[in-house]
């Protein structure tokens, strides 16, 4: 193991302190990321956590490290309940929707990956649960003599075979994990009310789309079992960080870690890596108060609805890195309005430093990034007050505006400024080099007129306004604001234009 050369401190959930980052193996870096269940399109709530975990990734290769992050896809075992209860959310989706579990998971994870590269999160391994069934199995038949037992329904794994259950839980509630566990349906037979299912049985005379022979009958493996699988098959115990959504801390992530003791033959959890991973690292809520956004009022807000509404998907990037990851993020248009606008900003001012060198668009990205090897006095302790904020625990809010000041830096030579900007970037992941103007002008759904058609009309006004026929250029104006379009005659951005 080598020492922590990096500066790098992160708030551990399971030891509720921030502890240095020092990599398990020299040179690299190991992450896992909880991933979604592909039964549905996700909320942008959910996005938060791989905005997070893109950012926790991107810091660590700026540090030099090799990494290796996974994001797991639920394909099958996730109930619809969190709490270990209920019908399996894949199978119970494909009834609904008169398609195949495997239909199902195909089109949503191929949405979810759309939504990662629309928000510019850098593209992971993305095993499917439904790929390590035999190896959960094998898991399954390791831990079932000393650590598990059975019921008709399935394999249980008995928590109180392992130390300091529910350690990471009291990071949630102080007064003792038990408090987790209250929304647990008691299950006849059960010894513990958080035991927690290893393999479902299929229930006598019923038949799922997914499931396979075990020692324990035909079924499906429990949720919790596939990251404790796919975690040490790929990553190899312990390795360094593991990161999901505050929800999973309380249940999953707990049982998670009981089923790795279990498997390894570990101790307690007074030594980190028992766990499994040294550090565990979770991303606060995305609240969104007035309740008209949720999944059950119709009008789901997921990525798609905030292109649609004509927001640039880099504009929620934004907001999130807005706010600190382990503090809960309100959302609301005016807030995302006010990111895009910061955005704009950000990107113009790039813009505006690059096209002060001569074709430095036309130039390969390697040529652009050695073109300075020196920075200027003036730059130098931005980038350390950079370092510093995402040395502590990723502080994005405190990064940003350091990422500004580099960019209003005057009498310095562009080139620099660029270099540095973009150094900066590789951090907060905003493209701010490869967006353009056209790139952060979305059409809503909802307007009637095209892009092409708004420019046209603009060129006409401004011909009639150097006419002096301001009457001709405020019908102009009244039939674009008909149309939904805002023309924005002295913005300071220089945007001209915006739909409404």
């Amino acid at each position: 193991m080598m020492s922590s050369a990096f500066g790098l401190k992160l708030f551990n959930s399971l030891t509720r302190e921030i502890e240095p980052f020092t990599p398990v193996h020299e040179g690299e870096a190991r992450v896992y990321s909880c991933g979604p269940t592909v039964y549905n399109y996700q909320h942008i709530g959910n996005m938060r956590a791989y905005v997070f975990a893109d950012t926790l990734g991107r810091t660590l290769q700026h540090r030099g490290l090799k990494l290796t992050h996974v994001i797991n896809i639920t394909d099958v075992g996730h109930l619809t309940s969190d709490a270990d209860e209920g019908e399996d959310k894949m199978e119970k989706m494909a009834a609904t929707q008169g398609k195949s579990a495997w239909d199902i998971a195909a089109f949503y994870q191929a949405d979810f990956e759309a939504d990662l590269a629309r928000l510019n999160v850098q593209q992971k391994q993305h095993p499917r649960a439904t790929e390590y069934v035999e190896e959960m199995i094998a898991w399954g038949k390791s831990m079932a003599d000393e650590h598990c037992y059975e019921l008709d329904s399935g394999l249980y794994f008995d928590i109180s075979t392992v130390a300091d259950y529910g350690k990471l839980a009291r990071a949630v509630t102080e007064e003792g994990a038990e408090d987790s566990w209250g929304r647990i349906k008691k299950l006849e037979g059960k010894r513990n009310a958080g035991d927690f299912a290893i393999w479902r049985k299929t229930p006598e005379g019923e038949t799922r789309q997914m499931e396979w022979d075990s020692p324990w009958g035909k079924g499906a493996p429990g949720w919790h079992l596939e990251c404790s699988v796919m975690g040490e098959k790929l990553l190899g115990f312990p390795f360094d960080i593991h990161t999901g959504g505050i929800d999973h801390r309380e249940i999953h992530h707990p049982n998670e870690i009981a089923q790795n003791q279990a498997f390894c033959g570990c101790g307690g959890l007074s030594e980190a890596r028992n766990s499994g991973a040294n550090i565990w690292m979770h991303n606060n809520f995305l609240v969104e108060r007035s309740g008209k956004m949720s999944k059950s009022s119709g009008e789901f807000l997921r990525l798609q609805l905030l292109l649609d509404k004509g927001y640039h998907p880099l504009a929620y990037r934004m907001m999130c890195l807005q706010a600190h990851y382990r503090s809960e993020l309100e959302f609301s248009w005016e807030g995302l309005e006010a990111a895009l606008t910061r955005l704009k900003r950000m990107v113009m001012a790039a813009r505006k430093a690059s096209e002060a060198q001569s074709g430095w668009y036309e130039r390969p990205a390697e040529e652009q990034r050695k073109l300075s090897l020196n920075t200027s006095p003036k730059l130098v302790p931005l980038m350390e007050q950079f370092n510093e904020a995402i040395n502590n625990d990723l502080n994005t809010p405190e990064a940003l505006p350091i990422l500004e000041a580099v960019l209003a830096t005057k009498k310095i030579d562009p080139i620099e400024r660029v270099n540095v900007a973009q150094w900066m970037d590789e951090v907060l992941g905003l493209n701010l080099f490869g967006l353009t103007r056209e790139d952060l002008r979305i059409r809503p759904k909802s307007a009637d007129i095209t892009e092409s058609e708004i420019e046209e009309a603009l060129a006409a006004r401004k011909a009639a306004r150097a006419e002096k026929d301001f009457a001709r250029s405020d019908t102009i104006r009244d039939e674009l604001a008909a149309k939904g379009v805002d023309v924005m005659d002295g913005d300071p951005l220089g945007w001209e234009w915006k739909l409404a």
